[in-house]
């Protein structure tokens, strides 16, 4: 099971921190990611990450702004997002892939229940 927080209301050029812990299983050799999906939008990618945290991947809409990490004595994924937009505005999703690397969304596997951030201009 995965559980995100950290989601909430910020002002555009805010930051905000989601945090992501998965429990009944560790998850040091998973690919991890975050997803989000807009209102009215298809889900997208946003970052993932590699099981030993050393290669990552980030969509351009939020390069340079958006840093993920993985601390896996916590069972933990973390999306640090700076500069913040009111295009960032969605449901935010952390999930889990049966890979230790992945980019496509139908190789996650076990997915989070979403957190909500939502960037005012």
């Amino acid at each position: 099971q995965l559980q995100a927080s950290g989601g909430g209301l910020v002002q555009a050029g805010g930051s905000l921190r989601l945090s992501c812990t998965a429990s009944g299983r560790t998850i040091s050799s998973y690919g991890l990611g975050w997803f989000r999906q807009a209102p009215g939008k298809e889900r997208e990618l946003v970052a993932v990450i590699s099981g030993n945290g050393g290669s990552t991947y980030y969509a351009d809409s939020v390069k340079g702004r958006f840093t993920i990490s993985r601390d896996n004595a916590k069972n933990t994924v973390y999306l640090q997002m700076n500069s913040l937009k009111p295009e960032d505005t969605a449901v935010h999703y952390c999930a889990a892939s049966g890979k230790i690397y992945s980019r496509l969304s139908n190789e996650y596997r076990y997915w989070g229940q979403g957190t909500l951030v939502t960037v005012s201009s």
